[in-house]
Order: structure tokens, then sequence, then C-alpha cells
């Protein structure tokens, strides 16, 4: 064979992971820490997702909870489900993604595109587009319920799922260990089911245990920190559901950062404007939270997180007017 063609991969799934590390030079000058972005929307689905959508289905196989051909049920702000689309659309199974009418309008539609079966529920009272709360993801969880039960499927169960965490532990971290050269000093995200932060905390503090780690949480919804909440509404989409996960071991955590809704969609922009690059609104709340750690930290100090998704699925929000 020759070079060229040991280049072909065998499938789309072949390429999720393995995403570009970028400083953020511009958007962090003249401060004493130094900020790089893993650009999770490099990835297929275009989300951080995808790795633990290939993780959970794989485990699923080997384990022999999920059998050729069968269906594939998941609670999902949308992320989740699209890179569980590609995973099922190239292994042949049938998802159902079940999510809440709050999500953009962009990720259901790339769900049907992908071939997704999605079943919208519809917000609790005085619920807003754009804005996921707590209510509206307790309604998500009683219909993905009742639908599981009734279908007989295999459930992803991202929020309890320990592959979730695993895919990340084996994946996300390792890379940013090995893409600094073992010279990362900070790591800083938003926890929605706890996975990614998890996953690298995890993997990051075995490597040195004086690694800090700080979650990022909704302003009004600072729910890790042990602060009240006061709404559990916010635009901060898949992630701070005002509760606290159950695969989250706060011995893990170092400290606690609260961003609102203004801060993160002025650093996301600011990222499209200085940086070039255009993620969503999670995107914009790592970045402000590893902002604030970069003014105060010592010269030098390198602090990694994660650029979650692509702005393309925020084009039906006010994220970029």
């Amino acid at each position: 064979m020759d070079q060229h063609a040991a280049r072909i991969l065998p499938s789309i799934l072949d390429t999720i992971g393995r995403t570009p590390l970028v400083a953020l030079d511009r958007l962090t000058r003249g401060l004493p820490g130094r900020i790089v972005l893993k650009l999770e929307y490099f990835n297929p689905g275009f989300s951080i997702k995808d790795r633990i959508a290939l993780r959970i289905i794989e485990e699923a196989e080997r384990s022999g909870r999920l059998k050729p051909g069968g269906t594939v049920i998941e609670l999902t702000s949308g992320n989740t489900g699209t890179g569980l689309a590609v995973v099922c659309a190239v292994k042949g199974y049938h998802l159902i993604a079940v999510m809440s009418e709050g999500n953009s309008v962009e990720r259901r539609r790339m769900l049907r595109a992908l071939g997704a079966e999605v079943e919208l529920v519809p917000q609790a009272p005085g619920g807003q587009p754009g804005q996921v709360s707590k209510e509206d993801l307790e309604l998500v969880e009683r219909r993905t319920r009742e639908l599981q039960e009734q279908l007989g499927a295999f459930r992803a169960d991202q929020f309890n799922n320990p592959s979730n965490v695993e895919a990340h532990e084996l994946t996300t971290g390792p890379e940013i260990w090995e893409q600094t050269g073992g010279q990362v000093q900070v790591f800083v995200a938003l926890v929605g089911t706890a996975g990614t932060f998890m996953g690298v905390a995890r993997a990051l503090k075995k490597r040195r245990p004086e690694i800090r780690t700080y979650a990022v949480e909704p302003a009004t919804a600072a729910v890790l920190a042990g602060k009240p909440v006061t709404d559990t509404r916010h635009k901060l989409q898949g992630g701070g559901y005002a509760m606290i996960p159950p695969l989250w071991d706060p011995r893990y955590c170092d400290g606690y950062i609260a961003v609102s809704d203004d801060e993160a969609i002025a650093v996301a922009r600011r990222l499209a404007r200085e940086e070039g690059i255009f993620a969503g609104f999670s995107t914009g709340a790592n970045v402000a939270a590893a902002l604030r750690l970069a003014r105060e930290a010592e010269p030098g100090t390198l602090i990694a997180t994660t650029a979650n998704d692509t702005g393309l699925k925020y084009l039906s929000t006010d994220l970029f007017p």
C-alpha cells in the first residue's frame, strides 16, 4: 500500500479526538497567565460530546447491552445527541434524541439531517427559548424514561454513565498533557454532566497532582460552589443545570468560578473577532473564567480550557447578532 492510501480512514468515527490546542495570545496580551484552548468543534459532530458518544456506544456493544440494529435513546441538549447520531449512522443504530424546545433550532435540524428521530419536549411554564432550566430538563428526563420503557431501547444515560468520564480521562486529558508538553498548570471547564471536567481533572492530576482545576457555573445557579440558586434559567446550553451531577466528585475540584450570560456572550464575541475562533455560549463561559484566572496568575502560568462546540449551532440565538 502506498503512503497516500495508508492515510485513508475506515470511517468518520476515526476522526474523533486528537483536536488542536491553540494559544489565545491576542486575548491574553498583557496578562501574566497564558490560555490554551482545545478546539473540540474539529470533531465530526462539531462538539466535545463526540468523544463520549463513541465511548458509550462501543462500551454498550462490548457488554452486550446494545445489539446490532438496536435503538438508542438519550436526553440531550443537542451536542451529545449529535455525537450519538454520527456514531449510530455509521454503526447502523436508530437514535431517538429527546430534547427541550428551549435548545437552539440548529441542533435539532442537524440531528434530523444525521438520521436521528427528534422528540421535542415543551418547556416548563415561564421557559424562554434559548434558555434550558432545571425544570425544563426534568420534563425531558420524564419523557426519555417513558420512551425508553415503551421501546426497550438502550439509553446512553450521559449523566450517570461512567463511560462519559472515561472518554475524557483516556483521550481529552492525555491530549492536553501531551500537547502542552506536560506544562499545563490549570484546567477550567463548565460543568454539565461533569464528564469533561472529571475526566480531564483525573487524567491531569494523575500525572501531576498539583495541577489546579476550576469548575465553571452560571452565576445564577452556582450549586457546586454551595451558593443559592437565584434563577435556573441561563444561556449556557449543555451546562449549569442547578444540580449536582451524579458523576461529580469534589475531590478533583480546586475552586469554582461563576460566569454570567453577558460575560460569556461578550467573550465568545471577542474570541470570534480577535482570535478567529467561532464557538458557542459554553466556550465563552470557559474562556471568560480562564481570563479571570490569567489576570491573577503568576507570570507564565499555563491555563487550559475547551471550545466545546461551534458558533454555527447558535445562529438562531442572540449570541452573534
